[in-house]
């Protein structure tokens, strides 16, 4: 897949698998086009050329609304929730994707909607519960951390039912202790769920405890893929994030 902006090419002839029920790391020095890849895979960027496929179907072209009712959830680096709702009410955003009905069975507040809608809640409650947010769920997001919307994301995220599940950065700002439970959470969701998990993230730590294998890009292209150690240890890895070593005699 290659994605352009006028004359500058910000994904060069990308590919890769994201092999079912695995988890799948995408590393990178800032700028490599991590976040622009996902764009293109959640359809809120159309590729200039190339195929992307979710679970055989090919997508692209596909509307990013259409994306949630094909299996995918994402989340975002900055956290996009309403501020001025509750947790339990941002979480519950994330059932749109799967709730029947249309805007005139939910204002006539039909029986069979009001039975979707008590379902959609305690699953909501069920997944603030599962990861630590039970004690926020009546609780404005404006209140809350910035670690603490990652979480709310997760809920939402997770609500939608995805078999395909994004993760941009979700470990950033986060503390020590909010990354092994992230670990622990994300595991646990893949596993119950038989989710696919593709995450960017720049916390190596979490990578390799997380990842059974990672694509490393930089400048839009691809430069390797394998294991988290295997990546840690390339050359060309350290070179992408660290510059190429000043050699014996050159000026530093």
């Amino acid at each position: 897949m290659s994605l352009r902006f006028g004359g500058i090419t910000v994904l060069d002839d990308v590919s890769f698998d994201a092999p079912r029920g695995g988890i799948l790391g995408l590393v990178g020095p800032n700028g490599a086009g991590k976040t622009s890849l996902f764009n293109c895979i959640s359809g809120h960027y159309q590729p200039a050329a190339g195929s992307i496929l979710v679970d055989g179907t090919e997508t692209v072209r596909t509307p990013a609304w259409r994306m949630a009712r094909l299996g995918l959830a994402r989340t975002f680096q900055h956290p996009a929730l309403r501020l001025d709702a509750t947790v339990l009410e941002n979480v519950l955003l994330g059932a749109h994707s799967w709730l029947p009905g249309g805007p005139v069975a939910w204002a006539l507040r039909l029986p069979t909607t009001r039975r979707h809608e008590r379902e959609a809640r305690a699953r909501a409650l069920e997944l603030v519960e599962r990861t630590g947010l039970g004690w926020a769920a009546h609780t404005r997001a404006d209140e809350l951390s910035h670690g603490l919307h990652k979480g709310v994301e997760l809920c939402r995220a997770l609500l939608a039912r995805p078999k395909l599940l994004l993760l941009d950065e979700p470990a950033a700002g986060l503390s020590h202790a909010e990354v092994e439970q992230l670990i622990g959470t994300v595991r646990a969701v893949r596993q119950e769920f038989d989710l696919t998990v593709v995450v960017v993230e720049h916390h190596m730590g979490l990578i390799s405890a997380l990842t059974d294998r990672v694509v490393v890009l930089d400048h839009g292209a691809k430069l390797m893929e394998g294991t988290a150690a295997q990546a840690q240890s390339d050359p060309r890895v350290v070179e992408a994030y660290l510059g190429k070593e000043v050699g014996a005699g050159e000026p530093a």
